[in-house]
């Protein structure tokens, strides 16, 4: 899979691209991340990418021409989404979305924002990863690229792993445990120690259930609600 960012700092994308399974994963050739600086596409000596807001305002926003001639230049895959608050929730529903698919790229924005004509004509979406103020695009590009590249095949040791994460089916993951089978008085659940990998799995399914209910009420109610299968299974376990 291939993916393009444009930034006006890519050193942040470079030195995120080099750590863990993201990193391994562009060491091998399973991901080709394509990091492009948005100062290529100026025009003055200067490499400036902002100016100031027609109508007044505080601060600076990004100009049209660099970016698109930035963009041009490179011949990114498409989609191309710009990074923004107004955008499409980044969840993971559009993260499988974009991990079956080919290649995408991504546009940091900065400053006060990027002149629309950059999102109505350049860009073909947006995305947010939440509802929150950031000082630029660069922390939610890093966001998609580990949530996605990690479900592309080959990234993950195990690809099971990811089948079995938070959000996989709209649940939150089972409790995770390691040795010592006791530590500090607090002990592994037998169940997990018992060799019974059939009862391993329900157990893990419930608890996933269990807390998906009790912590987050509003992605059960997405499912519909709990199925009479899931009901039976956390009362096996008391979860009831």
């Amino acid at each position: 899979m291939r993916v393009d960012v444009f930034t006006i700092f890519p050193a942040m994308l470079e030195a995120f691209l080099g750590f863990g399974v993201i990193g391994r994963a562009v060491d091998n050739g399973r991901l080709d991340v394509r990091v492009r600086d948005l100062r290529a596409g100026s025009g003055d000596p200067h490499r400036s990418v902002d100016d100031a807001p027609f109508g007044g305002g505080a601060g600076k926003v990004m100009m049209p021409e660099p970016l698109f001639n930035a963009v041009e230049q490179a011949d990114p895959p498409r989609p191309l989404f710009l990074l923004g608050p107004t955008g499409r929730r980044f969840d993971q529903a559009a993260a499988r979305e974009l991990a079956a698919g080919r290649g995408f790229s991504l546009l940091c924005g900065r400053y006060e924002g990027v002149d629309q004509r950059v999102g109505d004509h350049l860009a073909d979406g947006e995305l947010s990863i939440g509802d929150f103020v950031l000082a630029g695009g660069e922390v939610g590009a890093m966001v998609v690229i580990e949530a996605v590249g990690r479900l592309v095949p080959g990234v993950l040791g195990n690809d099971l792993s990811a089948d079995e994460e938070s959000f996989s089916e709209g649940l939150l993951e089972h409790p995770q445990y390691t040795r010592p089978a006791r530590f500090r008085g607090w002990p592994v659940p037998d169940v997990l120690r018992s060799g019974d990998h059939g009862r391993v799995d329900r157990w893990r399914r419930a608890q996933s259930l269990s807390r998906t209910a009790a912590l987050r009420p509003d992605l059960v109610a997405a499912r519909g609600g709990l199925t009479r299968a899931e009901q039976a299974l956390l009362e096996e376990f008391g979860l009831a």
